[in-house]
């Protein structure tokens, strides 16, 4: 009896230890879709399609229990002569663990660009402010929202995305303007304004009180300028320090096309370089008065300045940029990687999501891809592709039929990285599987 005792007793005690094992975060099976959701990966990564069919589902962030929460943009409205639809900031959660979302729900109204956990709320852009919630990840609804910053100066660029470092809130404020021209139809040959009063409002980073209640845009501080719209801000978590990869400004092809005669077609379509900017206080990247040329390697005086794509006259004492991606490939969200389950090469840098862009005409639409951009500090290596074909050449259906822009990114609590799609609506989940 007692030896029957002992090997059931030894049997549940194995079963235990191999529960305990098969629980672990380590030895999960990783969720992959047999096509890996229609993406073309590393060796070694899968996909599954998390959620679909969501309302411009752009930047996200991941609760410590593991929920996602997404900000989605407005649908309708204004020009396009369709009914106005609020866009929704969603709640995703995956309880048993097979990659996808098993419920979707809608907190609040939201305007897609911005969004952040921190200081025990949960913040995010609607309309033309910024508001927080008091948030416990796995609450059951939202409480009152407090309005931190608003009435932001509508027109131009409006995305108003934001990072939170500890009591610090630091905002994007884009550019109204390409170059800051008098003529806000682009037309060909338009000087720009000497000296851009722009630059007083717009076109840079700027700090607000992440406490504070009531605050107007005149209330921030400019931290940083010429960035003429930093919609991929994000925060480097080992020194807590401000990056972004930057959309640069159209215009460098011949006229009609583009605003100044001097270079052809293929040269506006790979020029400027989309910047990889380190943010320090007070930081000047150059714009409206320079550009990255990738011919020249530096920063070079812009047309609407007297510029023929050599001159620098107007760029000395301009930040140089970490790094610069081809021209329109439109940079929307980066992110430094901080897990433990991808490869180690992938802890030293950061993923970039790519929208794609319409101005790259003689040459293929790229973007719609996400990169990765290997950092030691700040010198950057040269870039690789991470994940791909959301999108067939020059933005057409992909494999699935439809268009995929990435516009946001996200880690998850297994190492795992989110990206969401604001065209199609589709939230992909990437994960390493390695040679299992």
């Amino acid at each position: 009896m007692r030896l029957t005792l002992s090997i059931m007793a030894v049997a549940m005690a194995t079963a235990a230890t191999a529960a305990t094992v098969a629980a672990s975060p380590q030895q999960k099976a990783v969720p992959c879709a047999v096509d890996n959701a229609g993406l073309t990966l590393p060796a070694g990564f899968c996909a599954t399609v998390f959620a679909d069919s969501l309302q411009g589902p752009r930047h996200m962030v991941v609760a410590p229990n593991g929920e996602l929460l997404v900000g989605g943009s407005p649908r309708g409205g204004g020009r396009s002569n369709m009914p106005l639809v609020p866009g929704s900031l969603y709640r995703l959660r995956d309880a048993n663990g097979d990659g996808k979302a098993d419920a979707v729900e809608k907190l609040a109204q939201a305007s897609g660009s911005g969004i952040a956990l921190a200081n025990g709320y949960l913040y995010h852009t609607i309309g033309r402010a910024i508001v927080r919630y008091k948030y416990m990840p796995g609450q059951a609804a939202l409480g009152q929202a407090d309005t931190i910053v608003s009435d932001f100066v509508p027109g131009g660029h409006a995305a108003y995305n934001f990072v939170v470092v500890g009591a610090a809130l630091y905002m994007n404020v884009g550019s109204r303007t390409n170059a800051c021209e008098n003529s806000e139809q682009r037309a060909p040959q338009t000087p720009g304004v000497d000296p851009c009063v722009e630059l007083e409002t717009r076109a840079g980073i700027w700090a607000f009180d992440a406490h504070k209640i009531g605050q107007r845009p005149g209330d921030g501080t400019r931290f940083a300028t010429g960035i003429r719209n930093a919609v991929a801000l994000t925060v480097d978590p080992r020194d807590q320090s401000l990056w972004a990869t930057m959309h640069g400004r159209d215009g460098l092809q011949p006229p009609p096309a583009g605003l100044w005669p001097g270079h052809d077609n293929a040269y506006g379509a790979e020029n400027p370089g989309e910047q990889v900017n380190h943010i320090l206080k007070g930081d000047d990247f150059g714009w409206p008065y320079c550009y990255w040329s990738h011919e020249e390697k530096k920063l070079v005086t812009a047309p609407e300045y007297g510029g023929d794509g050599k001159k620098t006259d107007r760029c000395g004492g301009k930040k140089l940029p970490a790094y610069a991606f081809p021209g329109h490939w439109g940079p929307n969200d980066m992110m430094f990687y901080t897990g433990s389950t991808f490869p180690a090469e992938y802890r030293n840098g950061a993923f970039v999501a790519f929208h794609g862009s319409w101005n790259r005409a003689p040459l293929p639409n790229m973007g719609y891809r996400v990169a990765f951009l290997p950092l030691n500090g700040q010198k950057a290596s040269t870039h690789r592709d991470f994940a791909t074909e959301f999108a067939a050449p020059n933005g057409l259906p992909g494999k699935d039929g439809r268009i995929h822009r990435p516009t946001g990114l996200a880690q998850g609590t297994d190492g795992s990285i989110y990206v969401a799609d604001d065209l199609a609506g589709t939230i992909y989940k990437i994960s390493y599987k390695g040679n299992r």
